[in-house]
C-alpha cells in the first residue's frame, strides 16, 4: 500500500492570502502600494481617502495613463506587471513597483474595486472582486486615470483583522505613509481626506521647500539648508536641518533613492558622520535627502517590502552624502542667498530694537551694540595666537573689515547683552527674541572650527613651549601614540619619543596654548584606542580636537567683561555652525517673542 503524498501545491486563492501577509500587514501598506502604482502611472494628481483608519475604506484615485480592459484584468493576477519583462530587468529597476504581487494580495483579503480608463478610450472599465473572487467586469464612465477602492480589509481573514490597532493608531500610520510619498514627489499634487474631512491639500509643481512649508509651516523651513552636491555618479540633493533642530528618534529623517523611500546602513552611517560634531549623542537631525544614480547601481530587490536597498558602490554614496551635508551646514554668505552684508553692518548704525512691550520708567538702560562694536583697528592689531587665552581676545585673525562683516545666515543681526546668570550663562536680546548662550560651549566651537580649518589647509601654527614637557603614558596608550606620531606632528604637536613609554612635547598648536600637554596627550591617547582601525581618519581628528579644545575653553564660573562677551558674540555669529559645540551640546537656547507671548497667555 502506497503512502499518500504529504506535499501538495497550494491553490492560487490560498497563496494570495499568504502573500498578503508579506505585502499587506495594515491599511498603511495598502495605501503605499496603491500610491506607488499611481506614481508609476505618471500621475500629476493623487487623491487619497480613508474611513475608520482605513479598515472600512481606502480609496486612491489618480490621473495617470490608466489601463485598458485587458490590462485591468491582468493587473489583478499574481506576478502580473508592466514594470519588468525578464529577470535581468531587476538589476536596473526605475519604477517603484515591479513584482506584480500587490493587487492580487490586496484583492484577496478585501472587497476590491478597480475603475480605470486610458486617454484613448471613450469608456472605462470597472472590475469588482470580493475576497479574491471576480464578481463583475463592466464598462463604465469615468475620468482618465485609475481609482482603487479597498473596503473591509481582512474581512475574510479574522485572525489578521484582530491584529489591527485602534482607528487612531492606524490613521497615524496612514498619515505618515502619505507624507513620505508627498515629500518624495513634491511635483505631484496630492490630497488626503479622512472621514470626509480634508487633512492635506498639496499643490502640484512644488519644490521640496514648498512642500515642507505646506506640511510643517514656514517657521520649520527657516532652519533647513539646501543640499546639492554631485560626487561621481551620485547626486545628493534635498534639505538638511541646522544642528539645533533634532529629535530623539529618526522620524524626520527621509531618504529617497531614485524617488523610492528607502533606507540603507551606508546612508545612516553617513548621516552620523556628517552630524557627529553638531548633534548630541542619541539625537537625530531632520534631513530630507534625495539620492539620484543610475538604476544599475542600486539593488531594490533586497527587502520583501522594498524598505531597504543595497548599493553597488557604498563608498561613492557615503562620501557624497557626507560632503553634501557638510557643505550645506557650512553655508557661506555668497551661497546663503540675499545680501552678503546686512544693511546695519555697512553703516555701523544699530537697527531699531523691537518696540518695548512695557515701558518701565526706572529700569536701568542697557546699552545695545551692533557690528562693529569693537574698533576694526583693534581687531587688526590682535595676534591670532592669543585666541587660547580667552574669548575676549578673539578666536582668529580679523582683517580691517573682518570685525565689521557678519554672515548673511548669522543667528542675529542686532543684539543687546543683558547680563550673565549663574556665573556662566549670558543673556541676550535679539531682533527675534531672547537668547541664552553658554560661553564655554561657544568658545569651544570657535576654537574647534579654527583648528580644523588650519588642519585641513595644512596651516596649523605651532608654538614652542618655554620648557619641554615629558609625558609618561601607560604601555597601552603609548602604543597608540607611537603609531600615530606623524599625524600628531601634522596637527601641530612637537612630539618625539623619549625612551620607553615616555614622550617629549616641545610644541603645541597655537589655539591650544595654555593647556597642559600631559592632559591633552593622555586624552588623545585614549581616543586612539577607542577609534580602533579608523584612528587616522578625519573623524578621529575632529573628535580629538573637540576634546582638547574643551579643556582650553572658558571654564564655568569665569567672570567675563562686557567687551569679552561682545567679542565672543561677534565671532560666534560668524562661525560655520554657531548652534552647538563640537560635542553636540547647544551653545545657544532661543525663545522667540511668539513663544513668550504664548507662555504669558497673550496669544
Amino acid at each position: 500500500m502506497c503512502a499518500l503524498p504529504r506535499i501538495h501545491v497550494l491553490s492560487d486563492h490560498v497563496a494570495n492570502k499568504i502573500a498578503a501577509g508579506e505585502v499587506v500587514d495594515r491599511p498603511a501598506s495598502v495605501m503605499k502600494e496603491l500610491v506607488e502604482n499611481a506614481i508609476d502611472a505618471k500621475a500629476t494628481r493623487i487623491d487619497v481617502q480613508v474611513v475608520a483608519g482605513g479598515k472600512r475604506l481606502i480609496a486612491v484615485a489618480d490621473n495617470g495613463h490608466g489601463m485598458t480592459r485587458d490590462d485591468a484584468l491582468l493587473a489583478i493576477e499574481r506576478h502580473a506587471t508592466s514594470k519588468i519583462r525578464d529577470v535581468d530587468d531587476i538589476e536596473c529597476v526605475a519604477t517603484l513597483g515591479f513584482r506584480g504581487e500587490a493587487l492580487a494580495a490586496i484583492s484577496s483579503v478585501s472587497r476590491f474595486t478597480l475603475i480605470t480608463r486610458p486617454a484613448d478610450d471613450v469608456a472605462g472599465t470597472e472590475v469588482q472582486i470580493n475576497g479574491g473572487k471576480l464578481l463583475d467586469v463592466k464598462e463604465t464612465g469615468c475620468p482618465i486615470g485609475t481609482r482603487f477602492e479597498v473596503r473591509n480589509l481582512f474581512f475574510n481573514v479574522p485572525a489578521r483583522r484582530k491584529f489591527l490597532r485602534a482607528d487612531a493608531t492606524e490613521l497615524s500610520h496612514l498619515r505618515q505613509t502619505f507624507l513620505v510619498y508627498a515629500l518624495s514627489h513634491p511635483d505631484i499634487g496630492m490630497t488626503f481626506m479622512v472621514d470626509d474631512r480634508m487633512v492635506y491639500e498639496l499643490a502640484d509643481n512644488a519644490t521640496l521647500e514648498d512642500r515642507l512649508r505646506e506640511i510643517y509651516g514656514r517657521d520649520y523651513t527657516r532652519n533647513l539648508r539646501a543640499v546639492d552636491y554631485r560626487g561621481g555618479d551620485v547626486h545628493v540633493s534635498g534639505m538638511a536641518a541646522l544642528a539645533h533642530q533634532h529629535r530623539a528618534d529618526r522620524s524626520e529623517q527621509f531618504i529617497f533613492v531614485n524617488g523610492r523611500p528607502a533606507s540603507a546602513p551606508t546612508v545612516a552611517f553617513a548621516l552620523n558622520e556628517a552630524y557627529h560634531t553638531y548633534v548630541p549623542k542619541g539625537r537625530y537631525p531632520s534631513v530630507y535627502l534625495f539620492l539620484q544614480m543610475s538604476p544599475d547601481l542600486v539593488d531594490v530587490n533586497v527587502h520583501p517590502t522594498k524598505k531597504e536597498v543595497r548599493f553597488r558602490r557604498n563608498d561613492w554614496v557615503r562620501d557624497a552624502v557626507i560632503e553634501g551635508l557638510k557643505r550645506a551646514l557650512a553655508v557661506t554668505p555668497d551661497s546663503a542667498g540675499g545680501e552678503p552684508l546686512r544693511e546695519g553692518n555697512r553703516t555701523g548704525a544699530a537697527p531699531a530694537p523691537p518696540a518695548p512691550r512695557l515701558n518701565i520708567a526706572d529700569l536701568p538702560f542697557m546699552p545695545s551694540f551692533t557690528y562693529p562694536r569693537l574698533p576694526p583697528q583693534e581687531a587688526a592689531r590682535e595676534d591670532p595666537a592669543s585666541s587660547a587665552a580667552g574669548p575676549g581676545q578673539g578666536t582668529g585673525s580679523h582683517g580691517d573689515e573682518g570685525a565689521a562683516e557678519n554672515r548673511a545666515d548669522a543667528p542675529w543681526s542686532w543684539c543687546r547683552i543683558l547680563g550673565q546668570v549663574g556665573g556662566l550663562y549670558v543673556v541676550m536680546e535679539t531682533e527675534d527674541g531672547l537668547v541664552l548662550m553658554d560661553p564655554h560651549a561657544a568658545h569651544e566651537r570657535l576654537m574647534f572650527e579654527k583648528f580644523m580649518r588650519e588642519t585641513v589647509e595644512r596651516k596649523v601654527k605651532s608654538q614652542g613651549l618655554l620648557a619641554p614637557e615629558t609625558v609618561d603614558l601607560s604601555p597601552r596608550d603609548a602604543v597608540h601614540v607611537r603609531k600615530h606620531i606623524d599625524l600628531m606632528v601634522a596637527m601641530g604637536f612637537g612630539l618625539s619619543e623619549f625612551g620607553g613609554d615616555t614622550f617629549l612635547v616641545d610644541a603645541m598648536p597655537v589655539c591650544l596654548g595654555g593647556v597642559s600637554a600631559t592632559s591633552v596627550l593622555a586624552d588623545i591617547a585614549q581616543g586612539f584606542e577607542q577609534s580602533g582601525e579608523r584612528g587616522g581618519t578625519e573623524r578621529w581628528a575632529e573628535e580629538r580636537v573637540a576634546k582638547a579644545a574643551c579643556r582650553a575653553a572658558v571654564k564655568a564660573n569665569d567672570r567675563l567683561t562686557l567687551q569679552e562677551i561682545e567679542r565672543l558674540v561677534v565671532d560666534l555669529a560668524q562661525a560655520n555652525m554657531p548652534y552647538t559645540c563640537p560635542h553636540g551640546r547647544p551653545t545657544l537656547i532661543f525663545m522667540g517673542y511668539n513663544e513668550l507671548d504664548r507662555k504669558f497667555g497673550r496669544i
